[in-house]
């Protein structure tokens, strides 16, 4: 299983952080603008049971993507699991932590591609790109969002 991380100290109190992330708007927020993504719905916010779907275009092939939020525990952290999409498996762990008044916020997501570890071996360093890229991104966005100025 491979995983990446991505975290940034936030300049706002954990409350707002965690309330930005309860927005009904946030997947529109968060998605970058470059990526090839539709959101198609989000149910349920951010306790157990929500769902989120996307389609995916590689290319002009879509995709269906759909998340499903297994843990939430209110201002500490919330996990979402694809149930159906490209992965063979996709854990995003989402962590809200206070520090010194601020918000240590961390995504760390765990994932198995399809074709096993060759294509794993040749593939992770793509997929970790992006990653990197989209959670800079959100990250960024959050900050402009919620920090005091």
């Amino acid at each position: 299983m491979l995983q990446f991380q991505h975290q940034s100290l936030i300049n706002a109190p954990l409350k707002a952080v965690w309330q930005f992330h309860e927005r009904p708007d946030i997947l529109e927020k968060l998605t970058p603008p470059w990526q090839p993504v539709e959101i198609i719905r989000r149910e349920g916010g951010l306790d157990v049971g929500a769902i989120s779907e996307f389609r995916l275009w590689l290319g002009i092939i879509p995709v269906k993507w759909v998340a499903k939020h297994t843990q939430c525990q209110a201002y500490h952290y919330f996990v979402d699991e694809q149930i159906e999409g490209p992965m063979v498996s996709w854990q995003h762990h989402h962590n809200f932590e206070p520090e010194d008044g601020k918000t240590r916020l961390t995504d760390t997501i765990r994932y198995e591609l399809p074709g096993g570890e060759i294509a794993e071996s040749f593939l992770d360093w793509w997929v970790n790109s992006r990653l990197r890229d989209m959670f800079h991104y959100r990250h960024q966005i959050t900050q402009q969002e919620c920090e005091i100025h």
